[in-house]
């Protein structure tokens, strides 16, 4: 199950930490999340984005959000999904519904950042329609950027 909830409510929280817990566990240098927890309200709440929970069996399996970058742009951030779950396809609804949160905000093309290691990540974009495109931000784990018209 699939739903918009506030990125600073309890669930959102949980499900970031752990989203940050594991990209700490697999990039290279690790990961330093700074203030992402506190500022996530303010990124990805109404009129800003839109923050979505995955939930299986009454339990957080996986978030994402979208932010509005522009009138036209919006940018998946905090994408997870819980590692025991992989490969169930929860990871390409829960995209799917981010997009389709963007298209409701008036958005019509997405973009997206992500670190190499991350293969799986990078699999499920590029088979769901993103193509590579250049860097468009300073985020400084970011090795590969992915966009798409919606």
């Amino acid at each position: 199950m699939l739903s918009v909830v506030s990125a600073g409510s309890v669930q959102a929280r949980w499900a970031m930490a752990r989203y940050f817990e594991e990209l700490a566990a697999r990039l290279p240098g690790g990961f330093d999340p700074g203030a992402g927890l506190d500022e996530a309200p303010t990124q990805y709440d109404p009129p800003n984005g839109a923050f979505v929970l995955a939930r299986a069996g009454g339990e957080t399996v996986g978030c994402g959000a979208v932010a509005f970058l522009d009138d036209q742009t919006a940018e998946v951030k905090r994408m997870w999904v819980a590692a025991g779950i992989r490969g169930r396809g929860v990871g390409t609804r829960l995209l799917a519904r981010l997009e389709d949160e963007a298209r409701l905000g008036g958005r019509s093309r997405v973009v997206l950042d992500t670190n190499a290691t991350l293969t799986e990540a990078v699999a499920m974009y590029e088979s769901s329609g993103y193509v590579a495109t250049a860097r468009y931000n300073d985020n400084p784990y970011a090795e590969r950027w992915f966009t798409k018209n919606l």
